[in-house]
């Protein structure tokens, strides 16, 4: 899946099908999830391998056979190891919109978030993968009716969700550490918005509230990275995309994520990714 922006502000799937479905591995250009969040909800499930995931404050392992439910607005990054998973983002208002008889109180709770669905099924759920297992069938093969198919499979989903109660009671607010979480967010978003250009330790504790000591702290507490890491990371990510997918020279790409010396790109990609832009775009 190709997280290009921190926050994600594009449509997924279309205004009448709002389902966006990818199967990701090793070959994929963004195959590490970075943080980032989007309004629509999102299933992905683990097919091979491992997912170390990050949602909010919380770490979870998420091993073959197993799923994970996110909610709108959750930051979230991923860390696969030998992994294939696949993702499935999806607008919780399509089924308020279809607002079949009886069914939309039961949406309306998760769309609210009065009613948090699990964030992670093991494998001890064996109805819900039987029904993940549907609703993945349905949305990746797009032959006549799939829409209906994965429509059908997802209210089967919720209805079970709700049948086995699998969903805390709780407010996005009561989340622990939530203002905390919309610190990061800003952190993130504003390096996102702006990792073409200069950024300075003090303009991102700036953005945080915070002051530049406390902010290193924080922000190692919560990535796991210092602050020009993860700047210098995510300048990185985005230079792999763009060599993937644009005939620009390394030097333009060097220059247009951020790097004032090609040399210094070349040494911080190769620490990264184990070769040089070059190869990279060549192989």
């Amino acid at each position: 899946m190709q997280y290009l922006e921190l926050h994600e502000k594009k449509q997924h799937g279309t205004v009448d099908f709002p389902f966006e479905y990818h199967q990701v591995d090793f070959r994929h250009p963004r195959y590490e999830m970075d943080y980032h969040w989007h309004a629509e909800y999102e299933l992905i499930r683990v097919l091979s391998g491992e997912l170390m995931m990050t949602l909010d404050e919380n770490k979870l392992l998420v091993k073959a056979g197993e799923a994970v439910f996110i909610h709108g607005g959750i930051l979230h990054s991923g860390m696969p190891d030998n992994c294939v998973y696949e993702c499935l983002v999806f607008d919780i208002n399509a089924f308020l919109k279809q607002n079949p008889s009886g069914c939309s109180a039961y949406i309306q709770k998760i769309a609210s978030q009065s009613a948090l669905v699990f964030h992670h099924f093991s494998q001890k759920y064996e109805n819900i993968h039987i029904l993940l297992e549907q609703v993945f069938a349905a949305v990746s093969d797009p032959s006549p009716g799939y829409e209906l198919m994965t429509f059908g499979c997802m209210y089967r989903f919720f209805g079970q969700v709700f049948a086995e109660h699998l969903y805390l009671d709780s407010a996005p607010r009561q989340r622990k550490g939530y203002r905390q979480i919309i610190q990061l967010k800003n952190v993130l978003d504003y390096i996102d918005s702006n990792y073409q250009n200069p950024i300075t330790l003090e303009q991102l504790a700036q953005v945080s509230s915070m002051s530049p000591k406390y902010f290193c702290r924080f922000f190692r507490q919560m990535t796991h990275r210092t602050p020009m890491d993860y700047l210098n990371h995510q300048r990185v990510e985005h230079a792999c995309y763009e060599l993937s997918t644009t005939e620009h020279t390394v030097t333009d790409v060097a220059y247009n994520c951020g790097f004032n010396d090609l040399s210094y790109f070349i040494k911080t990609f190769r620490r990264y990714k184990g070769i040089t832009p070059r190869k990279f775009q060549g192989s």
